[in-house]
């Protein structure tokens, strides 16, 4: 879900992602590429090369139409989920 919601607003490269998100959770590279190769085989992403100034070409992942409708559905299930957990643990 974080990298949908990162890929809703630009398109990032791989390590970009891992970056980004590990200011907030603790995430790895074994974790997001595997992930991004699964995303784009499912049609939810589309890659592309880009030179670097600084460095080899990079591969930046781009959300697709398909993949921003998933975005919202994992997003309006997330916030669901996480309204039904505080509601539970505000009861106990």
């Amino acid at each position: 879900m974080c990298v949908f919601r990162l890929l809703e607003k630009r398109d990032w490269y791989g390590y970009e992602l891992i970056s980004e998100i590990s200011k907030s959770i603790v995430i790895s590279e074994g974790t997001i590429y595997p992930l991004l190769r699964r995303v784009k085989n499912d049609g939810y992403v589309t890659t592309y090369i880009k030179e670097s100034q600084s460095g080899p070409p990079r591969k930046y992942y781009k959300l697709t139409d398909e993949g921003k409708n998933v975005s919202k559905q994992l997003t309006t299930e997330w916030v669901d989920f996480a309204d039904k957990v505080n509601k539970f643990l505000e009861s106990r």
